[in-house]
């Protein structure tokens, strides 16, 4: 989906009036909504506007470097008024999110119920959002390339790209990609990080930054998931993963601590598609992972009422965790065939 000649126009009388601006993203941020949060809340403070930046929790450590990040407003520290802002924001911005519920359930009414200008800037499928202007399509890396085409190529305000900007879109690309080892087969997204590069950011630092600055409990907590909580199924070509409520208290769990434990189930030769599960509190977090054309954004959404890329996916469940793993073991072994040759 691209922007209309008339969208371009609405958008560029919009700025014109310097309007305040609020951003918001996903629950459990990633490198992706920070990065794309952040780059838009520079080009607006750039060009005058009030801007504020809200994220429904805690985003990662490893993620706090980014600039700008001081000025994000974490609504779960802050929810009255995070929920305000968004109800009486002039302007909202959607991005990296294709549904309300997915800042979760502090903050999808504020946005249902917003009365307020909103840009939606996605890249999930099947986007379900009352938006009047929405740039959303499945077929690129990141939220992150996606603002770049919105601010650059429709809005040609290329003269506002700074290096901070370029450091929070270039950390959200590589992110989305895991260092562009996935999702990346497209030469305009080559052609954007190197526009990104001439704004003379420091690529080694970017990637020292987010994959160097773990904890030892995070480095201790993955050792603990592979060595005691992974299960293959080598006769589906299927692996998993998983850690109790238990585990995640002994090994002092912070935010985004397991970011990326997903993919380590995906990277034997045998394994085609794998899961990750997390007990929390009150549900249980599940990521998916495939190879090739195994779909595993409709795998989480016909089984477990979640969505997301073709690749990579994730859902919540709220049954125990024993229950969710059965469950899903149970569907491997009546797809196998299917995993296998596909």
């Amino acid at each position: 989906m691209s922007l209309s000649k008339k969208d371009v126009a609405r958008l560029h009388e919009l700025i014109s009036t310097k309007p305040e601006v609020v951003i918001v993203s996903h629950h459990n941020p990633d490198g992706d909504a920070v990065g794309s949060s952040l780059s838009l809340f520079h080009f607006f403070s750039g060009i005058g506007c009030k801007v504020t930046p809200i994220l429904p929790n805690p985003f990662p450590n490893f993620l706090q470097w980014m600039p700008g990040s001081e000025n994000i407003l974490i609504a779960s520290k802050h929810l009255k008024t995070a929920q305000r802002l968004i109800r009486e924001a002039p302007v909202l911005c959607i991005v990296d999110m294709n549904a309300p519920h997915r800042s979760g359930d502090d903050l999808k009414d504020a946005i249902t119920e917003s009365k307020a200008f909103k840009i939606l800037i996605d890249h999930h499928i099947m986007p379900n959002i009352d938006c009047d202007v929405m740039l959303s399509t499945p077929k690129t890396t990141s939220s992150c390339e996606l603002v770049f085409e919105f601010l650059f190529k429709y809005l040609k305000q290329k003269e506002h790209l700074t290096k901070e900007m370029a450091e929070c879109l270039y950390s959200g690309i590589i992110t989305d990609t895991g260092s562009l080892s996935y999702a990346c087969n497209r030469k305009r997204t080559y052609e954007i990080l190197a526009q990104l590069v001439k704004q003379g950011i420091d690529c080694e630092q970017i990637h020292r930054n987010i994959y160097d600055n773990y904890s030892e409990t995070r480095m201790r907590l993955l050792g603990h998931t592979l060595a005691n909580r992974m299960k293959v199924m080598p006769e589906c070509a299927t692996s998993y993963t998983y850690l109790t409520n238990d585990d995640l208290k002994a090994f002092h769990f912070q935010p985004g601590d397991t970011e990326g434990f997903v993919n380590y189930g995906l990277s034997m030769e045998v394994v085609k598609f794998t899961a990750f599960f997390t007990e929390r509190e009150n549900r249980i977090r599940v990521s998916f992972r495939s190879k090739g054309e195994i779909d595993a954004s409709k795998f989480a959404r016909e089984h477990f009422n979640g969505g997301g890329h073709h690749n990579a996916a994730a859902a919540y469940s709220y049954d125990t965790l024993e229950n969710t793993i059965k469950k899903f073991e149970e569907l491997v072994i009546k797809y196998k065939d299917i995993i296998k040759n596909k």
